[in-house]
């Protein structure tokens, strides 16, 4: 391995294998040649000829195929340094190879032909990975929020604590947001479609002159070549590109993945200061340089840091959209390169780490509880008050004694740092409230405050995601091991 040159840290350190070769270069030429053939079959299937000869014959068809996947990089190489034109380049590699189709390769075509529906359909098989990811990360959730639908935890507003909900609840506001994610996905996934070859300003002229005006015949060229790289359709009009929206939209379906990665895991991160969750952590890992027993929660800091480059790369396409002049302007091009892969690579890191925490976070419930009764007299008060009032209280008189020995309990807790007393302080006001201790502590059952979250989550399981899995069920059961 060269070590005196950069290499991106998304191929190095965070992106799988799948994904970065479907961002490869044996990917990209070997699309290329399948273009080039299906073109050719095209227009041989189409009845091109010349003086009543045909163009193109099925034995340069059979030689094209013969030379998909093994490229003569260096031939293309050494010519692009002559010409300067990458796709010319390997017009002419691939010519060498196939001597008797060398002359009709890319027939009638602009390097858009190739480029634009090469990403295409890279960017087609990178959604399909991150979709099949996308549905491993929702399953382990679902799993997650349904084996603690019932655990009772303090919830937060205002980063305060508020009503109490459980921890499977909190996890189904997670999968929520990441089955809004599918939802986009499966839309702009569907309506991907090709460009097809139109030619250098979109009008089709190269054809016209190929098949002599023959409308009827160019009509067919954009659906069959379409059917055979395995679309349903052509975009019906464009310039010589498509439209660089279609970029924009594949984008954003990143970052709101990497939008909803963040905000579970900023969740997780704060939750693991508290001691409530901790994310995997491996026994030869070390958290800290100077500190052996810190316990970083190092993933989700890294989903984080990804998913925020993923969001500032969703501008990218959306400024290339916005400043493309007329049919056709090549600064695009350099931004295309980095910007789409690289959004693919980080966000396909993401997943991956997010299917590795997910799949090992612990839960502490002792914790969990203890925090929760920490809060719950103070939540617990309006119920008190409900059974004062039954045994002859004055509803108002108990409302203002609560507010008072709540204060006083408040400043236990705040200056003095004692355990909350609000319950000790109701029970020894016997002339308000006639209550002992015990019958207090009847209050400090955690379920009996979450409402109806257990439910919730049962339902939203039962209604939403468990279908959403069945229909997909022979693409789960990923795992994944983050490499550094």
């Amino acid at each position: 391995m060269s070590t005196d040159r950069y290499e991106s840290p998304l191929s190095q350190r965070y992106a799988s294998k799948e994904m970065q070769y479907i961002f490869s270069q044996d990917m990209k030429f070997s699309t290329w040649r399948r273009l080039w053939i299906a073109l050719a079959e095209t227009e041989m299937e189409l009845g091109l000829s010349q003086d009543g000869k045909p163009v193109i014959r099925q034995e340069m068809i059979d030689e094209m195929k013969s030379h998909v996947t093994d490229i003569n990089y260096d031939v293309a190489r050494e010519r692009e340094r002559i010409v300067r034109h990458d796709v010319m380049s390997h017009v002419y590699a691939y010519g060498k190879q196939c001597p008797k189709a060398a002359g009709i390769i890319h027939l009638g075509a602009t390097s858009c032909y190739v480029g634009d529906n090469t990403d295409i359909i890279i960017m087609r098989d990178a959604l399909r990975l991150i979709r099949k990811k996308l549905l491993n990360v929702i399953s382990q959730l679902a799993d997650f929020a349904d084996r603690y639908k019932s655990l009772p935890t303090l919830a937060f507003t205002h980063f305060q604590p508020a009503q109490p909900t459980t921890v499977g609840k909190r996890a189904s506001l997670w999968i929520n947001e990441f089955v809004m994610d599918l939802e986009d996905l499966d839309y702009v996934l569907a309506s991907l479609k090709l460009l097809g070859s139109k030619g250098t300003t979109g009008t089709q002229a190269s054809f016209l002159e190929l098949f002599d005006g023959d409308q009827e015949r160019i009509d067919k060229i954009d659906p069959m070549i379409a059917k055979k790289m395995g679309f349903s359709s052509c975009y019906s009009v464009s310039g010589q590109t498509y439209s660089r929206k279609v970029d924009t939209r594949v984008i954003n379906i990143l970052a709101g993945i990497a939008a909803s990665a963040t905000k579970m895991t900023n969740d997780i991160r704060m939750l693991q200061h508290m001691k409530e969750v901790e994310e995997p952590f491996e026994k030869t890992q070390i958290g800290s340089s100077a500190m052996a027993y810190k316990r970083n929660p190092m993933r989700s800091e890294r989903i984080a840091s990804l998913s925020r480059y993923i969001i500032a790369d969703a501008l990218n396409p959306a400024i290339t959209s916005a400043t493309q002049w007329f049919e056709r302007t090549l600064d695009d091009s350099a931004n295309k390169r980095l910007s789409i892969p690289e959004g693919f690579l980080a966000c396909d890191g993401v997943l991956d780490l997010c299917i590795n925490v997910v799949d090992g976070l612990v839960v502490y419930p002792k914790v969990i509880e203890k925090h929760l009764r920490a809060e719950l007299p103070f939540m617990a008060t309006e119920n008190i008050m409900m059974d004062a009032v039954k045994n002859g209280g004055n509803r108002q008189e108990l409302h203002e004694r609560i507010r008072q020995l709540s204060m006083e309990a408040g400043r236990t807790v705040k200056v003095e740092g004692k355990d909350n007393n609000l319950l000790e302080l109701i029970a020894a006001d016997k002339k308000t409230f006639g209550m002992d201790l015990s019958d207090l502590e009847s209050h400090m059952e955690g379920i009996r405050y979450v409402g109806r979250a257990p439910r919730q989550v049962e339902v939203y399981l039962r209604d939403t995601v468990r279908p959403i899995l069945d229909a997909n069920a022979d693409l789960l059961g990923l795992t994944a091991e983050i490499n550094v």
